[in-house]
């Protein structure tokens, strides 16, 4: 790999980043536009304000406690000797693609935590409880569990010791797949088939965000589609249909509550979260 490429996106990373998430923003809200796959329910510009707020408020923080990020914890691990690339003599190429893959795979198993601890779920719920399904969902999350997610992530980072430029590109990725597999995009049957043979598609991450508990539990995948067919968690299509399913989750049904950015922030820690759906072996699928 050429180091000069290397060093490039390093000093030049946060605009990168902020490039194409600003990219694939627009990308997405013209396709939205162009071919919505699913009337939405609540008034756009209230929404993605809110939504975007907290994106805003998310990035201020991570800043704030974490100015480096992600890549500076690759940065420490390789300066350090920390990390299984690290040790282990192997191509820059091997390292980058493999982290890339592993990465991913840490954000399966960190997702499927989510729904499976309670406490954890408290704060995953305020990605849940959007009444609407589109590219902005694909960005909103709690402060605490964003703050949460860096953690994990970075001690994901120092086992791997994943290289810098694997980092750059798996940050890229997961900020540009969550908002296209969260966006309200209507693609051909035939395509939307062979697309989540490898990565998850907007109609596959939908049935995710069902009200229904059965598929709320499924399709964890962020990027790449293959762990949740391996652990048995993937669902092809929601019970009612993509036209007919319902958004959200029950607790959390009026906008003041799900869609503004108080009631966001105030989700945690509202209400009782014992034997949550993921816990059980049984769902009513009638709720």
């Amino acid at each position: 790999m050429n180091p000069s490429m290397t060093e490039f996106m390093l000093n030049h990373e946060p605009a990168i980043r902020l490039g194409f998430f600003f990219g694939i923003l627009l990308l997405m809200a013209g396709w939205e536009y162009l071919t919505p796959r699913r009337r939405l329910s609540q008034p756009k510009p209230s929404r993605w304000a809110n939504n975007l707020a907290i994106v805003f408020l998310n990035s201020i923080l991570l800043r704030l406690l974490f100015p480096l990020g992600a890549v500076g914890m690759a940065l420490f691990a390789e300066q350090n000797g920390w990390g299984l690339f690290n040790y282990f003599d192997v191509s820059v190429l091997t390292a980058i693609l493999v982290s890339v893959v592993a990465l991913d795979f840490f954000i399966y198993l960190q997702h499927v935590m989510f729904h499976a601890i309670p406490a954890f779920w408290r704060l995953h719920r305020v990605h849940h409880a959007d009444l609407d399904f589109d590219v902005t969902t694909g960005a909103r999350f709690h402060p605490i569990e964003i703050i949460l997610s860096m953690l994990i992530k970075f001690g994901a980072i120092l086992v791997l010791g994943a290289p810098v430029l694997a980092v750059i590109i798996f940050e890229i990725l997961l900020s540009s797949s969550s908002m296209f597999n969260h966006s309200n995009i209507r693609l051909p049957l035939g395509l939307d088939r062979i697309l989540r043979g490898v990565i998850v598609t907007p109609d596959m991450h939908r049935v995710h965000h069902s009200i229904l508990d059965h598929e709320t539990n499924s399709n964890f995948g962020f990027n790449l589609s293959w762990w949740d067919r391996l652990f048995g968690t993937y669902r092809d299509q929601p019970q009612h249909g993509h036209q007919k399913m319902t958004i959200g989750i029950r607790e959390f049904r009026k906008p003041a509550q799900a869609d503004r950015l108080w009631g966001m922030l105030i989700i945690p820690f509202i209400g009782k979260v014992t034997g949550y759906a993921i816990n059980r072996r049984r769902w009513n699928s009638s709720k």
